[in-house]
């Protein structure tokens, strides 16, 4: 069975499943250039079916990842933030009046409810402008479901674990009027237990303090995050009388959402509020909620196994807090775990919906995530030529490229399928020496990103242990950078670079069966270097999607001032390689 999914708001995108098997996934925002971009993904469709092999007459059914949603007919740019947009651009006053409405929601009830009612022509106009679209622009008649935003989370997150039987947990600021589910599966068998409404969102609240905090909501989250780590918890008794966790559940005290909610608490912040003290406090609010809720139902269906997705686990730290649950025996993250994964997730529900039987044998969706475009060295060299950049074509481009980070070399890597979800894994990876404390400072200052966690680290699988602190139950998931974990002296010691101030690290375990290029630079760069890690940050310009063409490659290692790019089977240097801002620190090296 051949099923496209589509997903047609946040970071759309598409994917292609094949008898359960997700061999195509990409997310407009890679193929338009602009971060995060919203609107239906012509580009996306396009470009899976083309990577599947599948012509549009073959597909047996399309998935769609949401249920509700006004149709997109051209890009809406988050820029700006998702504050920005909701009135202006995508002309739409339902979140304004909502806001202003939103403190007589508890004394009248009925208004939420009306609030719903008025959509509905909006909504059904989406559905069939879809099918429009795909029967007038791609030749696709196969027949159309719609999927609850959520359920296509669960989906996404169980399909690719390697759990029978487990707990689904979604958390995210909002999708079809929730903002979580939570999934019991049983040999694949679903029970929906529980849900929240979007109105009682804790990935709302760590949204509007990102805006307060003067960063673009819904793009910066991962700069509070990393703010957290430098502040106090202090004003845990105003996000209290805001949001909370009450009985397995969660709940807005506050009665307030959106640009309301926002003035809320600004307002009952002291004058003096530091942007380091509230972004501890709200990562201290949303760790407490998401581990009492994980908790609470882990308890009442006694799953030890659980799987997380939605925008609230990009949130590593959040997700570390989880997997120390007492009790909890496994973790697994959706590597797209925001909603660029949902349209996988709700072509895989599509495709156990027919294919699927409680006690069928377990199928993992897929095995590694380099699931987009890949191109071919003539490709690549002509866009090299192109672009005037002078190029060798190594004998052994794995020794060359570990020979050069360990001489000291910013390396960008652009090799083979792009990496399906946010992280870089190697594919699209700019990587350097782990140990100059000084790199996340010198290195981002040159990239043109402002970024207050510290580079992310790709480590030896087998070495795992030797830097980190109780992976075991959270391996399969860190293979994906996804979840951090407390660090060992050696590796405080060793590799100060990708270390944070809280003492963490957000590793990408590599294996040789995951990549085997990049873990034999790895396994080189550890022959020189004593050292099983490196830095691995992705490889973009500041504001843009990592790159995916050779042609994005080329501009942003011009625009980065990287040292050397390897680019397929070719290798390029910058013959004005800029000096770093401090000698290579090799202290503590482990042989």
């Amino acid at each position: 069975m051949i099923v496209l999914g589509i997903s047609d708001h946040f970071t759309s995108g598409a994917a292609v499943i094949v008898d359960g098997v997700v061999v195509a996934a990409i997310n407009e925002e890679r193929l338009a250039r602009m971060k995060m971009v919203m609107g239906f993904p012509r580009k996306s469709i396009a470009a899976v079916l083309k990577l599947a092999g599948v012509r549009p007459q073959e597909l047996d059914a399309v998935a769609v990842a949401s249920q509700w949603g006004h149709f997109l007919d051209e890009y809406v740019d988050l820029k700006n933030g998702i504050f920005a947009v909701d009135e202006g651009v995508v002309k739409n006053l339902f979140f304004s009046v909502g806001s202003r409405l939103s403190s007589l929601r508890s004394k009248v009830p009925i208004l939420e409810r009306l609030y719903y009612d008025l959509r509905r022509p909006v909504y059904a106009q989406r559905r069939r402008k879809i099918q429009q679209v795909l029967k007038d622009e791609f030749e696709i008649t196969a027949p159309i479901e719609y999927f609850s935003h959520h359920f296509a989370h669960a989906s996404a997150a169980y399909y690719a674990s390697d759990f029978d039987d487990g707990l689904m947990v979604t958390l995210d600021g909002a999708g079809d009027g929730h903002s979580s589910h939570v999934y019991e599966v049983t040999n694949g068998k679903w029970r929906h237990l529980h849900s929240v409404p979007s109105f009682d969102s804790i990935g709302d609240y760590y949204a509007y303090v990102t805006h307060i905090c003067g960063f673009k909501a819904g793009k910066h989250e991962g700069k509070i995050t990393g703010l957290a780590a430098y502040g106090k918890p202090s004003y845990l008794e105003i996000f209290d009388r805001l949001i909370r966790y009450e009985n397995g559940s969660m709940r807005n005290a506050g009665n307030c959402f959106r640009f309301a909610a926002i003035n809320k608490l600004a307002d009952a912040l002291p004058r003096d509020y530091t942007r380091e003290d509230l972004s501890a406090t709200v990562q201290q609010v949303t760790e407490n909620i998401a581990t009492n809720y994980v908790q609470y139902w882990m308890k009442r269906t006694g799953k030890q196994n659980i799987g997380l997705a939605g925008g609230v686990f990009a949130n590593v730290k959040v997700n570390q807090r989880i997997h120390e649950v007492p009790g909890v025996k496994s973790v697994f993250v959706y590597p797209a775990m925001s909603d660029e994964g949902i349209a996988a997730g709700a072509a895989l529900l599509k495709w156990a919906q027919q294919n699927r039987y409680p006690g069928s044998p377990r199928l993992k969706c897929f095995d590694h995530v380099y699931l987009g475009p890949e191109y071919s060295d003539r490709e690549i060299a002509q866009s090299l030529e192109r672009a005037g950049l002078g190029f060798t074509s190594p004998s052994d481009m794995e020794a060359d490229v570990a020979q050069l980070i360990a001489d000291g070399w910013v390396v960008a890597r652009f090799t083979g399928r792009m990496e399906y979800g946010p992280r870089a894994l190697g594919n699209r990876s700019i990587l350097y020496r782990p140990d100059q404390r000084s790199v996340n400072d010198w290195l981002n200052k040159r990239l043109k990103r402002t970024e207050f966690m510290p580079f992310a680290p790709s480590t030896l699988a087998e070495d795992a242990d030797r830097y980190y602190r109780h992976v075991d139950g959270a391996r399969d998931t860190a293979r994906f950078m996804t979840i951090t974990f407390d660090c060992t002296d050696l590796m405080k010691k060793s590799c100060p670079g990708v270390v944070h101030v809280d003492g963490t690290a957000r590793p990408q375990l590599v294996s040789e069966s995951d990549n085997p290029g990049y873990y034999r630079i790895l396994k080189e760069f550890k022959r020189l270097s004593g050292l099983s890690c490196f830095v691995n940050t992705s490889f973009n310009i500041h504001e843009e999607p990592i790159v995916c063409s050779p042609e994005d490659a080329i501009r942003a290692f011009k625009k980065g001032h990287l040292d050397a790019l390897a680019i397929g089977s070719f290798l390029a240097k910058n013959p004005k390689r800029m000096p770093h801002s401090e000698e290579l620190v090799h202290a503590g090296i482990d042989g």
